[in-house]
């Protein structure tokens, strides 16, 4: 009988949890950013060698994405080091839009990267970190993360 009270006391709290997984404002979560090291004199030619950003995005209405009749969805992304924000367009992605949607958003940050102009002599080596969030079509903001991998860019 004391068993079955305790599972009963615990039961709700699971299934509370479990609610809150698809809300109206998206939720994201920091899954990976590679590589961590960036190697110096990245162009335009070789931007396909910059980090790429990996987020899990979860939203209860999946108005994520492209919509060529309204706006977009986009994702922030705030370099820490030189407090630059910049934005990207989140890539058509496949079952939008569908209720309680969820999946995983690379993003290329070539055109976040950044070296400080003054500091230690070059070559030198420039740690940064990034705040990220979502925006939906209704404009609702997710969670704000930060990622956990400090990316290291070799400066010229």
């Amino acid at each position: 009988m004391r068993y079955l009270f305790l599972l009963a006391a615990i039961l709700p709290f699971f299934l509370a949890c479990n609610k809150d997984k698809f809300t109206t404002a998206p939720q994201i979560k920091f899954k990976s950013i590679k590589p961590e090291d960036v190697p110096p004199g990245i162009n335009l030619f070789t931007k396909d060698l910059a980090p790429k950003l990996t987020i899990h995005i979860s939203d209860a209405e999946g108005d994520i994405g492209m919509n060529p009749n309204k706006d977009t969805a986009r994702i922030f992304v705030k370099n820490l080091l030189s407090n630059r924000v910049d934005s990207f367009d989140i890539p058509e992605l496949p079952g939008v839009p569908t209720k309680n949607f969820e999946a995983d958003i690379v993003i290329n940050l070539y055109n976040t990267l950044y070296c400080r102009p003054v500091g230690p002599p070059k070559p030198r080596i420039d740690t940064t970190y990034y705040d990220v969030y979502v925006k939906d079509f209704a404009k609702n903001k997710s969670n704000v993360i930060r990622t956990d991998k400090p990316v290291y860019m070799h400066c010229l």
